[in-house]
């Protein structure tokens, strides 16, 4: 069994999350479902049902029904779970009861920051206030709003890591600066809709994620470099490398969600990040290619590429506050990396 399933039956053998039951009989609506994160929480809570009987309710929004239909094949008859096609850029259907609301969708890889520019912002700004009108009304338990490592901007030297209290620089007159502004917008209107609203809420900052719940169109650099390997390709490096990032695995990121969700602080943010995985660019390429016995060759960004990505060179989180809830990082990145090359592609 690969390393992504294997490691969901442990989590959910091992850990406690769950045992105070908040979920259990409850409904989660998880936006962006078919995405890297929502994929991964929409199976951690279905496997948990299977194991547990724990009647957890799973409401699954995402743009493209045929695109679920695949990634949900096998819960789609379930009574259990519930799909609704909709952009969360129109006002949300109604979706039946959300005892907890999981915004996770958003644009999230370079290609789309640069083809998608209005759309990589309405869906954090827009999106999220749909979301947040939705779950005002449901008076929902708790909302939870995904937000990015990207909201703290560049590393100007000023700190080693990023703690969920620092004021980063971002230059908001680039097209760039579209998702991390609007991921910061999407902040600060869950802090209005909890003001005037009541509206709980909790948001997770989350590091460069990466795992095989990865969509085949990511342009991300690390899942470029996952296909070229799972293809015993060369890897392509379109910088120099040296841009050093926590990176998390895919289900320890899921899992952080769940641990802000279900046991952090109402309007407190918590960075999810493997301090363990802590790599540049350049390494994650070489050990790819060492992995797949290939090697790293350098190519220039075409236009279109370079307008999407991300100006900054470091950019370490530090995690203490989200592993003082109880969290931790399991998988870290040369096993996950390794784990990733058992698949014969990216999902």
């Amino acid at each position: 069994m690969e390393l992504y399933s294997c490691e969901m039956q442990r989590l959910l053998e091992n850990d406690n999350i769950f045992a105070d039951k908040k979920l259990y009989g409850r409904t989660v609506l998880i936006t962006g479902a078919s995405g890297m994160i929502g994929t991964c929480l929409t199976d951690l809570l279905m496997l948990h049902n299977h194991l547990y009987n724990s009647n957890i309710r799973v409401t699954a929004v995402s743009r493209n029904i045929e695109n679920a239909k695949t990634r949900f094949a096998k819960y789609w008859d379930n009574p259990l779970f519930q799909y609704i096609s909709c952009d969360v850029n129109e006002q949300i259907p109604e979706c039946g009861q959300a005892d907890y609301i999981i915004h996770a969708a958003s644009n999230t890889h370079p290609l789309q920051y640069s083809c998608d520019p209005v759309g990589t912002i309405t869906a954090n700004v827009i999106g999220t206030k749909n979301l947040l009108d939705y779950a005002a009304r449901q008076k929902t338990d708790r909302f939870c709003f995904l937000s990015s490592f990207e909201i703290y901007g560049e590393n100007r030297g000023d700190t080693e890591k990023f703690t969920e209290d620092y004021l980063g620089y971002i230059n908001c007159n680039t097209l760039r600066a579209g998702y991390p502004e609007s991921k910061r917008l999407g902040e600060a209107l869950c802090n209005a809709y909890q003001q005037e609203n009541g509206v709980d809420f909790c948001i997770p900052r989350l590091s460069r994620v990466y795992g095989p719940t990865m969509m085949t169109s990511d342009s991300k650099a690390v899942a470029q470099f996952i296909k070229k390997a799972q293809a015993r390709e060369d890897i392509v490096l379109k910088s120099d490398g040296r841009q050093i990032s926590s990176y998390t695995f895919v289900t320890d990121a899921a899992m952080g969600v769940l641990y802000a969700l279900l046991r952090g602080k109402s309007t407190e943010a918590y960075n999810v990040a493997d301090e363990e995985s802590e790599v540049t660019l350049r390494q994650l390429a070489e050990y790819l290619a060492e992995l797949a016995g290939t090697k790293v060759k350098f190519e220039n960004p075409d236009e279109k590429e370079r307008r999407g990505y991300s100006s900054g060179v470091k950019s370490l989180l530090h995690a203490k506050k989200l592993c003082g809830l109880g969290w931790s990082s399991r998988i870290h990145w040369r096993d996950g990396l390794a784990g990733m090359m058992e698949r014969s592609q990216v999902s």
